[in-house]
């Protein structure tokens, strides 16, 4: 009896282990048929105020789906694959504004928009075509709260395939679900933290003026300002080759060119100059205002005036001085006729344009405002005509050396250095300032993660693989017990084993007779 039931737990270990391996082998069907990897861009995630803005989730599971859905498609569980340059601008407002459930968003840019691709004649069309949409885009999505994730990831052959899979799917009425198959779109990332305490740093530079001999008196001193931080939808792919690149490299080639000056005492200016590359620009400059706030008021006062480059590197024929202090200012005058007379010479106009600010108001428009606050006059040169809203023409996803007019930025640099050389540059000390953004402003981590994309069977073709495996390993099962052990042994796995109250009963019969036999 004992060796019998041993027999049939080893049978049983058997076929629990082949159940196993079934189900095994099932679960790995989704595993084994990972179509690409590719590098995605999240959304930024921010907050102001404590009011969240942008996509407020990073992982990412599953099944793609297309523009082609059909009306009234529960989309809950579906990322929606949108090339940017077949966007309709309609459908994101609608889904963004009226707030209807989506798995998450995944727009694909133009390989074109790429850093490391150099463009050409009809690259510069096609961006065109898509800058407009872009432009509305990136400014929707950045002050909106999304409650999914939401990526940007660069079109590409493997991408591209996927998506003429997926749309095909949509178009018959077929999309992508657990129970027909199709592409899942899977992002295993933590979800992300706040960036505790963001640092800030600004660089500054110095050019000591000569004096005269037997003059005791501090030389006036000029400072040329550009802010180099940048704030997009994505702030992986935020370069902001022209807000403000554009400004820096200005700044950097301008110190280059004075240092050269002031490295000879004949050359040199009677006016110290100062550089400076601030920090924090889109968050109202708050860089530039710990930099002032730590001069000494003795350089502060010695101050004439200073110039803030911004975003200088893709204009026509106009640039723009932007001011706080009245025009009948003298040194306000002094920066425009001079600026105005080198401008003539090179063939294009600078205007000008008044704006006084409201001191109580914690919002910066432009950075020499932040000059204008301490009592400094300062001027803002720009290709902008008027000061853009917060978090706007601050270095998005449009914002790459593609848009940059190298001819408007030598233009731009001739005219800055041309019109200090009349007042004029070695640089004696180069200082690095480190200080912690703070004011409204709180941001979170993970901008940048892989995504993989498997091509995934039905439920129904799960279903009918684990039949035919199932199937035969039965019959293999049945194969070898029968060859092995003989055909009883296979039959009594499925009879049904006596329970305890018989075997109980049946041996007090057997008792019962026995006693019966001995008396």
């Amino acid at each position: 009896m004992a060796h019998r039931k041993a027999r049939e737990r080893d049978m049983l270990d058997s076929v629990y282990s082949m159940l196993a391996l079934v189900f095994i082998l099932v679960a790995c069907v989704e595993l084994c048929d990972a179509a690409t990897v590719v590098d995605v861009y999240r959304l930024i995630q921010y907050d102001i105020s404590g009011v969240p803005f942008g996509s407020r989730l990073a992982s990412l599971n599953h099944h793609a789906g297309s523009l082609h859905f059909s009306p009234g498609a529960d989309l809950s569980r579906t990322v929606v694959m949108i090339p940017v340059r077949e966007l309709n601008i309609s459908f994101v407002t609608e889904y963004v504004s009226r707030k209807h459930p989506l798995g998450g968003m995944l727009f694909l840019l133009p390989e074109i928009f790429r850093l490391e691709n150099g463009g050409g004649g009809k690259d510069v069309r096609e961006k065109e075509v898509v800058k407009n949409v872009l432009l509305e885009l990136e400014k929707l999505l950045v002050h909106a709260k999304l409650p999914y994730p939401v990526y940007f990831a660069f079109e590409n052959d493997e991408i591209d395939a996927v998506l003429d899979d997926v749309k095909k799917n949509d178009a018959t009425g077929q999309p992508a679900t657990a129970t027909t198959g199709g592409y899942k779109l899977v992002i295993p990332i933590a979800e992300p933290k706040k960036v505790a305490s963001p640092t800030i740093t600004n660089i500054q530079g110095w050019l000591q003026g000569l004096k005269a001999d037997g003059d005791a008196n501090q030389l006036p001193t000029i400072a040329i300002v550009a802010s180099y931080d940048t704030f997009g939808a994505a702030p992986a792919l935020s370069v902001g080759s022209d807000s403000n690149g554009s400004g820096v490299v200005a700044l950097l080639e301008v110190a280059r060119l004075f240092s050269l000056l002031y490295s000879n005492p004949k050359t040199r200016g009677r006016y110290n100059i100062l550089f400076g590359l601030t920090s924090g620009g889109p968050y109202n400059y708050n860089g530039t205002h710990k930099w002032l706030r730590s001069f000494d008021q003795r350089l502060r006062e010695s101050i004439d005036y200073a110039i803030c480059l911004n975003s200088v590197g893709s204009w026509n024929n106009e640039l723009w001085i932007h001011v706080s202090k009245p025009p009948e200012n003298a040194y306000i005058k002094q920066i425009f006729e001079g600026f105005t007379n080198v401008a003539e010479e090179l063939g294009f106009k600078v205007g000008l344009k008044h704006k006084k600010i409201n001191i109580s108001n914690p919002r910066v428009a432009w950075e020499h405002e932040q000059f204008s606050r301490l009592r400094v006059t300062a001027a803002t040169l720009s290709e902008l005509s008027a000061a853009p809203e917060l978090l706007e023409s601050t270095g998005g996803l449009l914002d790459s050396r593609h848009f940059v007019d190298e001819t408007s930025f030598i233009r731009s640099v001739q005219l800055v250095a041309e019109s200090l050389a009349e007042l004029a540059d070695h640089t004696d000390e180069v200082i690095m300032q480190h200080e912690v953004l703070d004011g409204m402003f709180t941001f979170y981590d993970s901008t940048k993660a892989s995504l993989n994309i498997y091509q995934v069977a039905s439920v129904t073709f799960d279903l009918l693989l684990l039949l035919v495996l199932g199937s035969y390993l039965i019959v293999l099962f049945s194969f070898l017990v029968i060859t092995t052990r003989g055909l009883d042994d296979l039959i009594s796995l499925f009879r049904r084993p006596p329970s305890r109250k018989v075997e109980v009963s049946q041996e007090k019969l057997a008792n019962d007779n026995y006693e019966c036999v001995m008396v």
